[in-house]
């Protein structure tokens, strides 16, 4: 039904946009999306959700000429705005200030003239994720076992994993005790995307000497560079040991 209502305007010559097919957005970022049309007698925008799993869709609010109300439960977190006066195309946005992992939802707005005559446009499908992380993982106490390799001559692999990244632009490097290491260090050649979440994760590890991991005056850390239009610098180290027990974890984030 809602793909006739949007075939209904197009035959109608209706030149609709509704901007973002999809969005793919970090927790806390503000999100906008945008819907204008040419029809100068529609004088209403109003904003719809449909959350995931749900086959109903709620009303978020309305736009009347400049006039904006908003439904309860979605004034805190969501905005209307815009502009349906005059002979000029109309055009009205919705806003999430601070948007969250659940306000994942497709979204449509639907155009209103005074006779109730009305298009659905849309839709724009927001994915929300959680902050992006990079995590070392331990090696297996296991590990050494199974290697048949003189004492002195055993390893151990450290992983570092990083996800929840789009686009795919992620490079990895690793350092010990704060300088730039490659031998025994395996990445992956290209990031593997999830094709639910649509994000992207990558996974990098460094093999060493056993003896050099049980070292307690060691740091091995890594560190993670994603760009998606900044460059955005993310790390995490690991001890072996701490103080006789357990391992010690560091997490650190910079922009630039």
């Amino acid at each position: 039904l809602l793909w006739a209502w949007m075939l209904l305007g197009l035959s109608l010559g209706l030149e609709v946009h509704q901007s973002h097919s999809d969005l793919i957005k970090k927790a806390g970022d503000e999100v906008h999306i945008f819907c204008t049309h040419e029809r100068t007698n529609y004088r209403v925008i109003l904003w719809y959700q449909q959350s995931p799993g749900d086959t109903a869709m709620k009303l978020i609010g309305h736009l009347y000429f400049k006039d904006a109300t908003m439904e309860d439960g979605y004034k805190k977190d969501f905005g209307i705005s815009g502009d349906l006066g005059g002979d000029t195309a109309k055009n009205g946005s919705l806003t999430i200030q601070t948007v969250k992992q659940d306000h994942s939802a497709v979204y449509y707005s639907c155009s209103v003239t005074n006779s109730q005559s009305f298009f659905i446009f849309g839709p724009t499908d927001l994915k929300v994720t959680a902050p992006q992380t990079v995590k070392i993982l331990r090696p297996s106490p296991l590990e050494c076992r199974d290697q048949k390799k003189k004492e002195g001559k055993r390893r151990k692999t450290l992983v570092c994993v990083a996800s929840g990244f789009y686009p795919d632009h992620v490079t990895v490097f690793w350092q010990h005790n704060g300088k730039n290491i490659t031998d025994g260090v395996a990445t992956d050649a290209a990031a593997k995307r999830n094709e639910i979440t649509k994000l992207y994760s990558i996974t990098s590890r460094l093999r060493l000497l056993a003896k050099t991991w049980f070292n307690p005056d060691n740091e091995f850390s890594c560190y993670v560079t994603f760009f998606n239009g900044t460059y955005t610098n993310y790390s995490t180290s690991i001890y072996s040991w701490w103080m006789g027990s357990g391992a010690l974890f560091k997490y650190s984030l910079t922009s630039i």
